[in-house]
């Protein structure tokens, strides 16, 4: 009876210690993170102001996301590209983008439809897209 249970409590040891290295090296909760964090009226357009995070283990050496912006009514009123450039790994950075023509008053959600372009050495395929973390520190809604 006694080596029985030392054949078991081997075999879960064993398992135990494979199955270790295997989570280990997948990129659990690893994702890039963007909030919306201020709007600036400036002349005739809005400046918005993101903070966003690359939280994968590698640089992200280009992110540029499709946005939808929506009036105060739900309106979509443009598509555009944000460019966010660079993300090096594990560090934050502010990116601000003027857009001509929009009062950001009338600014009412922002969609990021998905990532447009998403690339560097050694980065996981959909790694500015999957599990993307959005937040708003404005009134603006942030939706993805």
């Amino acid at each position: 009876m006694l080596k029985l249970k030392s054949i078991r409590a081997a075999t879960c040891l064993a398992a135990c210690l494979t199955a270790t290295p295997v989570l280990a090296q997948e990129d659990q909760g690893a994702h890039v993170s963007i909030e919306l964090n201020a709007l600036q009226p400036v002349e005739d357009a809005c400046r918005i102001s993101f903070l966003v995070q690359n939280g994968h283990d590698r640089d992200i050496e280009q992110a540029v996301y499709e946005a939808v912006l929506f009036d105060a009514e739900g309106r979509v009123d443009r598509l555009t590209l944000f460019d966010f450039g660079a993300l090096p790994a594990a560090r934050p950075r502010v990116r601000q983008f003027v857009v001509p023509g929009l009062a950001c008053a009338s600014l009412g959600r922002l969609l990021i439809n998905g990532a447009e372009t998403c690339a560097g050495k050694g980065v996981p395929e959909g790694a500015c897209s999957r599990a993307l973390d959005l937040r708003s520190r404005t009134d603006v809604e942030v939706l993805g």
